[in-house]
């Protein structure tokens, strides 16, 4: 019988997850089966539920939790806790953990984003340049830097939104990722803007390289992972150089659907195998 079922995108989502199903295939075979969030049907015949392919939740997210609740009510077993998901959707949990002692880059959230925030945002961060992002996003969705005259973007104008300072260390060095399976460190990797740019992702330019994560960096990344709210399976922790310090500051916890780029892995995603085929006998 299949086992575990890997959630993916609505049919009609525009960027192709086929590449990265065949990978979740190679590792675990015949046991897996993917079927799409928004219509995934009854998820009890598994033993396990991974929502690693979930791309696009951030632009339905009323039928993302009402999806949430119904597979909880239902009992449904994911490999991360439903109530970690749901903590985990709204970025306004980075506040959360820097409330608990995790150094992340500063935060504020404004409830309807106006020139008036900026403002405030500017004068406590004391820059000029801010990065934008809605609280619920992926993939640099609705992402935007704004230098000191720069006007807000009408498609985020009053929508619930993060204010961060811009890193400049992101441009100059890039944006570090680190990956935890049941709580151990696996790989970590670099991704690098493109010229000019912030946005590390690769539709945009970026692109990425293997790195030997410093121990500065693992030391956050336990730290973030002792403050989650429930123990994640599998996790991606992502920091920036402090301009000030040269420290490390989280920029995200990934625990929904992050790519865990499992070919920079020196053991190609077995550690991850693991941990699952683990959860999955506990």
């Amino acid at each position: 019988m299949t086992r575990l079922c890997i959630l993916t995108p609505h049919p009609d989502y525009e960027e192709n997850w086929q590449p990265s199903a065949k990978a979740y295939r190679a590792l675990f075979g015949d046991r897996v089966d993917f079927r799409p969030w928004t219509d995934a049907g009854d998820l009890s015949v598994y033993a396990l539920v991974l929502p690693l392919l979930a791309w696009g939740y951030q632009r339905r997210p009323a039928d993302w939790y009402r999806a949430l609740d119904g597979w909880e009510a239902a009992g449904i077993r994911f490999a991360n806790a439903i109530a970690l998901l749901r903590w985990n959707t709204d970025k306004e949990y980075l506040l959360d953990l820097a409330a608990k002692g995790v150094a992340t880059v500063p935060t504020i959230e404004a409830d309807a984003l106006c020139a008036d925030d900026l403002a405030a945002a500017r004068a406590r961060f004391g820059v000029e340049t801010l990065v934008i992002k809605p609280a619920i996003s992926g993939g640099a969705d609705g992402t935007y830097r704004l230098a000191a005259h720069d006007p807000i973007p009408f498609d985020v104008l009053e929508r619930d939104m993060l204010i961060q300072p811009m890193m400049a260390s992101v441009a100059s060095e890039g944006e570090y990722s680190l990956f935890y399976f049941n709580g151990t460190f696996s790989h970590a990797i670099l991704k690098k803007p493109a010229a000019g740019d912030f946005r590390v992702q690769e539709q945009f330019g970026g692109h990425e390289v293997r790195v030997d994560a410093p121990a500065p960096a693992q030391a956050l990344a336990q730290k973030t992972l002792a403050a989650s709210p429930v123990a994640p399976l599998y996790a991606r922790i992502d920091m920036v150089r402090d301009d000030a310090d040269g420290g490390f500051r989280l920029m995200e916890l990934e625990v929904i659907e992050p790519s865990l780029f499992l070919s920079f892995a020196s053991d190609e995603g077995r550690l991850f195998a693991k941990a699952v085929h683990a959860q999955l006998t506990s």
